[in-house]
Formats: structure tokens, C-alpha cells, sequence
């Protein structure tokens, strides 16, 4: 299929494209990418420690603590939350017992669960633990509003009863809100929701000397004026709390940055109105949210990777050191641009910077470089350093689902350090398959970045985005199989071209919660009293 745009699209598609903010030129590039997909990303081998991978040493912890702290009180740093998600996988065992006809029952989980159904296992797990959830004295209220008891409910084996209450818009609603506003942890008289942990996780790193703490969360527009109203609920508690004063901005992912579906022969998919169906492009669409901060140097991390307060000093230790580092690197960097920009372009000095970019940066230079004239090589080697950086935090690998750091082959020949996806990968190959086996650590999502270059001036971050790092995956709407286009990932293709240091960071400070069953794990309960 090779047609027109005038052939592929009527006047009340272009207009419905516009309206999206997106341009013809622009969708046709998307449907020709599902025609010829970019092709797999090449592993060159897994960033282990010492090869891609550092490990800070206990004598520089206090060191680059000190250089973090008066970067943070002026005021440099903030945090930047991707919430958009709504908790429907987190509930999705839960959703699928529920809408199946008929009665649920203990005996029927338990037959279903030995039988090696991993969704009964995890709801039966579920309501054996019910009273250890933060929000169970939320859903006994509720039960008790109806005039019902949660216990009987349990007792009697009322088991989509009670799923009904969790799930449904007059209960909880758990089946329908973002995964931030669900309670998470439990404390003396009260709970917290996974963003009202950020909020302290931010009073505690990123508050600067008049105790303004900023933090930027993306939202869905069906749900920014829930977050609205319940920050301004919470606010008040914990700036009195915490002493500090918070600068908290929602943004949505952008119409703009959604991509064209197509149908399994690559036609445009639609809907039974005929109109286009245009799909959220995914978390790397995130970038141009980034991108529009005023922002200096930037936290990133995910809404649901949060710890009750017991355990999050080691969190803000960790987070104060990959800051501390950032800062180091950073000076660094723009020294050398600084330096350049002066007109420094002596053989021994673009040596030493040639030498920094490699040992302390891990940028393989190509061999070419040695017959450049100084100019040229000068010019290439501040293209190099001009560049977006970030530290990014890993964990030791505990099977979790998700990403990882490689070392990986571009195009052109060049290696560089990436965090990969396995969607990224030909896992058919078992040379790709071996090498991604290998991997000894796990992308937590735990960045903090600089975003200004060494003039002060804001980086575009759209310039660095790998546009070939996409994922195209299969959905169904309405029945009807369909394709869909992700736009690179936010911390892989869209931070493909940045500057990235990897540092091994302790497993503790990694506490995910994909599925309602991980806020059982020791992590997400309140501490065993001695």
C-alpha cells in the first residue's frame, strides 16, 4: 500500500488531524512506520559494574552530599512525577473475577489457583490479606454506609460484593482513578496515596532555603481536577508538617504527541463513525511536558516507586548523592565547554577533554578524530559535551518486569549506554536474547537530570530523541484488532543522544507497585513493633 495522503485521508480527517495538533506530513510518517517498522535496537553486551555501571564508593558519600546541599537550598532542583496512570492493572485480577457471571467463591479460587491460574492466585492472596491494605478502613466505611458489615460480607463469602465495593464509582471507585490516589500505606490514625509520599519525598530533597519545594506531576485531563482538589486537601497537613511551601504544577500528555492507529493491514483504523482513532502515544510523549519546565536540574521518578517513611532515608540519601554527582559531572562539563567556547583549542587540552569524554563520560570516540584539524576536532568534542545529562539509578536485577542498562551498537557503528526495553530488542536472535539474559541490573526509573546547557540557557530536548525507538504493539477497540505506535520511551529513545552516567544503587530504595498484591511485601507495611 502506497497511496496519497489526498487518497488515504478525507477533508474531515485533515481536519480532525489539525485539531489534534498534528499535520499530514506527520501521520503519514507514523502509518509509514508501521509499514516498515525501525528496525530492532543492536545489544553489544549488558552494563555490568565496572563496564557502564559505577559504584560510588562510601568515602564519596558524604562528599558529594555536600556539594547537593547548596545546589538545593538555591533553589536548582525539582521533581518531575509521571501520574497519568490510571490503577486499572493494578486491579485488573480483581476486575476480571468480578465481571465473570456467577458467584466467586474461596474453594473455587483455590481449585482455579492449583490449576496454575495465576489471577485466582493473586485475588484469593488478596482477600486472605484485606485488612493489611491502607485503604480497608476506607472500604469498611463504605460497606457500613450501605448498611452492611465488611466482615459478614467475608464471612458469607459475598465475594463480588465486596469486589463491587473496591471497583465501583459508589464504592472506593478503585477501578477507574489514577494509581497516585490510592492510599498506600498506612500510619498512626492515618493513610497516605502514592502522591501524598511524593510530597514528603520532596519537602526532603529538593525544598530550597525559603522552603519551596517544587514538583511537577502529569496528569490525565479527565482526572487534573481530582489532583487539583485533593492537593489542596493535603497541602496545608504536610507543609505544616514539613515546614515547607509547595510549588505544585500539573500538566497533561500534549493531543499533539498521540499517534494514528492502524488496522492489521496498515490502514488507517476507524472508528464505527467513521473518524480517525488516535491513541496516547505513550510515556516517552512525557518529553515535551519536560520540556516545557523552567526547570534546572530534575528528580524523575515513577508515581507508584515510593516507601513509607521508615525507609525512605536511604532513599534521600541516595538521592542527594546521584545529585551530588550530577552537580560534579555537570561542572565539569561545562568547564570544558566553557573553555572551548574561549577559543582553548591546544593539542594537550582537547587530549584531556578527549580523555574525560571516554573514561569519565563512557562516549566511545570514533578513530577519525586523529586526523581532524584542531578546529574541527574542537568543534566535534563540544558537540559532544553540549549535550542534556543524566545519572540514572539502578538496582541489582530481581526479576522485575521492565528495562535495563546496555551498551548498544547504533547504526553508524557507535556504542553508547542506553536503558533498553525488551520490545526493543529481537529476543528471536539468540545472540540478542543471550546478551539482554545477561543483564545483572534493572532500570528502577530513578534519574535526576540537567536540562540547562553551559550558558544557563534550556536545552531543547526534542533535539536529542532517537525519532527511530518506537514500539508498535497490538490492541483491540471494539472487537477489531488494531496496531498501535509508541513514541520512544521517556528515559529510552527520547533521552537516547543525553550524556548518561549509570550508578548501582541499593535494592531498598526501589519499592514498585504494579499490582494491588505488592503492598503486602514487608516494604509497604507498617513496621513490626519489637
Amino acid at each position: 500500500m502506497n497511496l496519497s495522503p489526498q487518497e488515504m485521508f478525507t477533508e474531515e480527517d485533515i481536519r480532525q488531524i489539525e485539531e489534534h495538533g498534528l499535520t499530514v506530513e506527520q501521520v503519514m510518517d507514523q502509518i509509514q512506520k508501521f509499514m516498515k517498522p525501525p528496525p530492532f535496537l543492536r545489544l553489544e553486551r549488558p552494563c555490568t559494574i565496572g563496564d557502564g555501571i559505577t559504584v560510588i564508593p562510601e568515602e564519596r558519600h558524604q562528599t558529594l552530599t555536600d556539594l547537593f546541599e547548596p545546589n538545593r537550598l538555591e533553589g536548582r532542583f525539582m521533581k518531575f512525577v509521571p501520574a497519568s496512570g490510571a490503577a486499572t492493572r493494578m486491579f485488573k485480577a480483581l476486575q476480571k473475577f468480578y465481571n465473570q457471571p456467577g458467584p466467586i467463591t474461596k474453594e473455587m479460587l483455590k481449585q482455579a489457583a492449583s490449576r496454575g491460574d495465576k489471577d485466582a492466585a493473586h485475588l484469593l492472596e488478596f482477600l486472605e490479606n484485606l485488612e493489611k491494605f491502607a485503604f480497608f478502613d476506607q472500604l469498611k466505611a463504605v460497606v457500613a454506609q450501605k448498611g452492611l458489615d465488611i466482615h459478614e460480607l467475608l464471612k458469607k463469602e459475598r465475594l463480588k460484593e465486596v469486589l463491587g465495593f473496591i471497583l465501583n464509582p459508589d464504592g472506593l471507585g478503585y477501578g477507574n482513578i489514577p494509581k497516585a490516589l490510592i492510599p498506600f500505606h498506612r500510619y498512626n490514625g492515618h493513610t497516605r496515596t502514592a502522591f501524598e509520599e511524593h510530597l514528603v519525598e520532596a519537602a526532603n530533597y529538593v525544598a530550597d532555603a525559603k522552603g519551596n519545594a517544587r514538583i511537577h506531576f502529569t496528569v490525565a485531563l479527565e482526572h487534573k481536577k481530582r489532583f487539583q482538589e485533593f492537593l489542596e486537601t493535603v497541602r496545608p497537613i504536610y507543609e505544616k508538617e514539613l515546614g515547607v511551601r509547595y510549588v505544585v504544577d500539573f500538566s497533561i500528555q500534549k493531543p499533539s504527541t498521540d499517534t494514528i492507529a492502524v488496522d492489521m493491514e496498515n490502514r488507517p483504523f476507524r472508528l464505527p463513525d467513521g473518524r480517525l482513532l488516535f491513541r496516547p502515544g505513550g510515556h516517552g510523549a512525557l518529553i515535551e511536558n519536560l520540556n516545557d519546565l523552567n526547570a534546572d536540574l530534575v528528580f524523575i521518578k515513577n508515581i507508584d516507586n515510593v516507601a513509607p517513611d521508615h525507609l525512605k532515608p536511604e532513599t534521600y540519601k541516595w538521592k542527594k548523592i546521584l545529585g551530588g554527582l550530577l552537580i560534579e559531572v555537570e561542572g565539569k562539563v561545562h568547564s570544558y565547554l566553557s573553555s572551548i567556547s574561549r577559543g582553548e583549542k591546544t593539542e594537550v587540552f582537547l587530549q584531556q577533554v578527549m580523555i574525560f569524554l571516554e573514561e569519565e563520560l563512557g562516549i566511545h570516540l570514533p578513530d577519525h578524530l586523529s586526523g581532524l584539524k584542531l578546529d574541527d576536532l574542537a568543534d566535534y568534542l563540544f558537540g559532544q559535551l553540549n549535550r542534556p545529562i543524566r545519572v540514572c539509578g539502578m538496582v541489582k536485577n530481581v526479576g522485575e518486569p521492565g528495562g535495563g542498562p546496555f551498551w548498544v551498537k547504533d547504526k553508524s557503528g557507535r556504542i553508547s549506554r542506553q536503558i533498553v526495553e525488551v520490545a526493543q530488542i529481537n529476543m528471536e536472535d539468540p545472540d540478542q536474547r543471550s546478551i539482554f539474559e545477561r543483564s545483572t541490573h534493572f532500570n528502577p526509573v530513578d534519574l535526576v537530570c540537567s536540562v540547562r546547557d553551559w550558558e544557563g540557557k534550556p536545552f531543547d530536548l526534542r533535539r536529542f530523541v532517537d525519532p527511530d525507538a518506537v514500539f508498535i504493539t497490538q490492541k483491540s477497540k471494539d472487537g477489531k484488532d488494531l496496531k498501535a505506535l509508541e513514541l520512544p520511551g521517556l528515559w529510552n529513545g527520547a533521552m537516547a543522544h543525553w550524556i548518561t552516567i549509570f550508578v548501582e544503587v541499593p535494592l531498598i530504595t526501589f519499592n514498585p507497585v504494579k499490582t494491588v498484591n505488592a503492598l503486602l511485601r514487608r516494604e509497604h507495611q507498617p513496621p513490626i513493633a519489637l
